[in-house]
């Protein structure tokens, strides 16, 4: 809870002190650690519940669906009473009380959608959720440079994958430009956009993408939003959930003014199951998230990571966190008490206690902590018992929820989505040009091979009718001229020879003459 300022977390057990994180410190990142079923949930509500009450937003990931009932105010049970004695939060300002939630989730159904793009992802988060190589990775970027250079928007899935294919059908042009791209490395990528798309992944690519200063909002009492990510289905898979995460604190750090040493945060992002964030990620990617967590806090965000165990975060990273809350940890094993004996070093030691064996008998609801004093040092672990929350325990019914969600300011903003004009889009209409061209340009060769074929037949008819035509008037011509012939060939042989016989021989000569003379004419 939220008292004079600060951060009330817990309460010393030995000394009976409140122990609290001074606001112009909380930026400097924190850790929640423990076993299952220690009270990491609890701690994580209390501290969201007081950073609010403080007019910080808050950004959480509920994983197991019991953050959901911070909309809700607690119940006045007997246990809680016996807590609130116990504490001495009589007079303290303490009270069940509901706090401002916006729900989200990336596939829509329990929150409003929590989308970004495509091209606002990028190739080297984007190669974490596809599960691609180092060099499958550097052809992803390629991929997206010519998508930039050829002005194709990639927003979701199916640009994307449009994208590849086009890429591929033409890498021989492209690697003369880009470099090398082998068609197999190409639908290996393509086979990872698929995929993703058959688990569901797809939803969360697409607009309208998640604007992060909707994050940054506070009720009409000035308190702080709960941003509340509803991730049981997206926990699922585990490299979507942690990818995407990321991103959104990647969002934070680029898009976020430096602010410096502020009196208190613009925001908390808490990190649950943090572990997943880190397991499996290439060396440039881990470069990357510590880069993040070192110079975040200068925008103002503190992140609170919360895992079962500390040695679940990089050293480089957790060297970062200041403010630390570490619930017990079992050792059943050697591994295991090796575990629990590094995470007492990480404390500065307390000379009341032996940290080491504290850490192995903490109860439920009890926590070693350490937060940073106002010189930014850490002080002395103490052993304390966390306090109970305002807000409801337990879950959410599906009608408050929707009712919680409909009656959202941003409702409108986010609930449809929106499918502009994009790579997929413009790549559909190449392709569909690029068909009905050819579909052109064989009917147009079709129709060249009809009429070519139309006028080989005209002139072969003409010709024919040519012939036939040559053929009657020669015909006609021979029997007219040989008819000639032969009368004045008779005429000739009957005065040259004065009898039937000269008339007879030189009628058939003159007829001969006649057709001869028409042949030759005509030709045979």
């Amino acid at each position: 809870m939220l008292l004079d300022g600060k951060v009330w977390a817990a309460v010393d057990k030995d000394s009976g002190e409140r122990v609290c994180i001074l606001p112009n410190m909380a930026n400097r990142h924190g850790l929640i650690a423990g076993a299952t079923g220690t009270g990491k949930t609890v701690t994580l509500k209390v501290l969201a519940e007081s950073f609010s009450a403080m007019g910080v937003p808050v950004f959480l990931s509920d994983v197991k669906g019991d953050l959901a009932a911070m909309i809700k105010a607690g119940e006045d049970t007997e246990d809680m009473r016996k807590r609130i004695e116990r504490f001495g939060l009589e007079g303290t300002g303490f009270g069940f009380r509901a706090y401002p939630v916006e729900f989200w989730d990336l596939d829509g159904k329990r929150g409003l959608p929590l989308r970004t793009t495509i091209s606002e992802m990028g190739p080297t988060l984007l190669s974490r959720i596809l599960d691609i190589t180092p060099l499958q990775t550097d052809i992803l970027s390629i991929v997206f440079k010519i998508a930039d250079d050829e002005q194709l928007l990639l927003l979701d899935s199916k640009d994307l994958r449009s994208m590849l294919q086009f890429v591929g059908e033409n890498a021989k042009e492209y690697s003369a430009e880009y470099g090398n791209m082998t068609k197999q490395s190409l639908n290996a990528i393509l086979r990872g956009v698929v995929a993703l798309e058959s688990a569901g992944g797809d939803h969360f690519f697409g607009e309208p993408a998640i604007d992060i200063h909707d994050f940054f909002r506070t009720d009409s009492d000035g308190r702080g939003v709960i941003n509340i990510l509803d991730a049981r289905d997206t926990i699922r898979n585990p490299k979507i959930y942690s990818t995407f995460m990321l991103y959104m604190l990647s969002e934070l750090f680029e898009q976020l003014p430096e602010v410096g040493d502020a009196a208190k945060p613009k925001m908390v992002f808490f990190f649950d199951e943090a572990h997943l964030l880190f397991d499996g990620a290439p060396k440039v990617l881990l470069e990357k998230i510590e880069q993040v967590v070192k110079l975040i806090r200068s925008k103002g965000v503190g992140i609170y990571f919360i895992t079962q165990n500390p040695a679940d975060v990089p050293d480089g990273v957790l060297s970062q966190l200041g403010n630390k809350v570490q619930h017990a940890l079992r050792a059943y094993t050697p591994a295991e008490a090796k575990k629990i004996r590094a995470a007492a070093q990480s404390f500065r030691a307390n000379p009341a206690f032996d940290t080491e064996a504290v850490l192995a008998e903490l109860g439920t609801g009890e926590a070693l902590v350490s937060f940073l004093d106002a010189e930014g040092k850490p002080e002395v672990v103490r052993r304390t018992n966390i306090l109970p929350p305002e807000s409801r325990f337990g879950s959410l019914d599906d009608a408050e929820r929707v009712q919680a969600i409909r009656g959202s300011a941003l409702f409108s903003k986010y609930d449809e989505a929106i499918d502009r004009d994009s790579a997929y889009e413009f790549l559909k209409r190449h392709a569909e040009m690029t068909e009905a061209e050819l579909q052109q340009a064989k009917e147009e060769m079709e129709a060249a091979k009809q009429a070519e074929k139309e006028a080989k037949a005209k002139e072969k008819a003409e010709e024919k009718a040519k012939r036939q035509k040559a053929s009657v008037i020669k015909g006609v011509g021979r029997t007219t001229v040989g008819t000639l012939g032969r009368e004045a060939g008779s005429a000739i042989g009957k005065k040259v020879l004065g009898n039937s016989f000269g008339k007879r021989v030189g009628g058939n000569i003159g007829a001969a003459l006649g057709r001869g003379l028409m042949d030759t004419i005509f030709g045979r």
